[in-house]
């Protein structure tokens, strides 16, 4: 992959990247971060950034990529995930690059899917219902457009929730895990805040993308979308059990109906068989090990 330019290095998803480089698991490749202060809606430094770096390959992760923020700030969504890939799809186009192109988009573009038609797979049409997810629909259209007319070798990779250590305490897993780490440590009553963790979703440990986003570098196919999915539907509530069960700790749950979300899926599970037909991916790591790991990067906190 020689020269590997991560957009988003210093989120969840790009640190774990960058420990993957580190570690070989992405061949000889050379981990390029994006420069401090750099600001993916504005072209001009986009593509100067792209003109000093010189890829070879791309993964495109920087997004806006909080659900409720979105609804927030639609227009600011929209501004990063859909303007900011624009622009550098075009700056590396003005270089001619040559690589491959990897964008991340999102499995929440599916929208409110009946249950009868899960497992959702790469056929199914997007409904999006959030303003995030409809600039994820955008994005990818965009990647996939240059790649029909401009020859970008891109390949839209859609991950479903994906969890694990340094994960930012917004997202449901590690709040839990926080509130669990402090019941066990005598910091908090022996309560846990919660919103409606009766729904279920596929849950995907980050290594395990990482692991996925390299067999796509290797063997994916140009122009053509994936899903990135364990295949295993899990509900919030028994994640929650198991880090207690883990934890030692014995505790009531509240639910607090301001924190459910006004696009809500009640349960969700998908097919990630085309990624594994193409490239062998499949997720490695127990389920079990991600919730430890979670644990212990949340008692690192407390």
């Amino acid at each position: 992959m020689g020269r590997l330019l991560v957009t988003g290095s210093g989120g969840f998803v790009g640190s774990h990247v960058r420990s993957a480089v580190e570690q070989g698991l992405f061949g000889d490749a050379q981990f390029l971060a994006t420069p401090q202060g750099w600001d993916i809606r504005d072209a001009a430094a986009t593509a100067d950034m792209v003109a000093d770096l010189q890829p070879d390959s791309v993964l495109h992760l920087a997004a806006q990529s909080f659900v409720p923020q979105s609804f927030e700030d639609p227009r600011g969504t929209f501004e990063v995930n859909v303007i900011g890939t624009l622009n550098l799809v075009q700056a590396l186009g003005r270089t001619g690059f040559g690589g491959r192109f990897i964008y991340a988009s999102s499995g929440d573009i599916y929208g409110r899917v009946p249950e009868e038609a899960l497992p959702v797979d790469e056929h199914r049409v997007p409904e999006p219902r959030s303003p995030y997810a409809v600039s994820k629909v955008a994005a990818e259209h965009v990647c996939l457009q240059w790649a029909r007319t401009e020859g970008l070798h891109a390949i839209v990779a859609r991950p479903f929730n994906h969890i694990g250590p340094d994960q930012d305490a917004r997202f449901v897993v590690p709040a839990l895990a926080t509130q669990v780490v402090r019941i066990a440590a005598g910091l908090q009553p022996p309560v846990i805040e919660a919103g409606d963790i009766d729904t279920s979703r596929d849950f995907t440990d980050v290594r395990d993308i990482v692991a996925a986003y390299r067999a796509m570098f290797d063997a994916g196919v140009t122009g053509r979308t994936y899903l990135v999915a364990s295949g295993v539907e899990r509900r919030v509530r028994d994640i929650l059990m198991s880090m207690c069960q883990l934890a030692g700790v014995v505790a009531q749950v509240h639910q607090d109906p301001a924190k459910l979300r006004p696009a809500e899926q009640r349960r969700m599970v998908a097919d990630a068989r085309l990624l594994a037909a193409d490239t062998g991916w499949r997720p490695l790591i127990p389920f079990e090990t991600t919730l430890s790991d979670i644990l212990d990067n949340a008692r690192k906190a407390v």
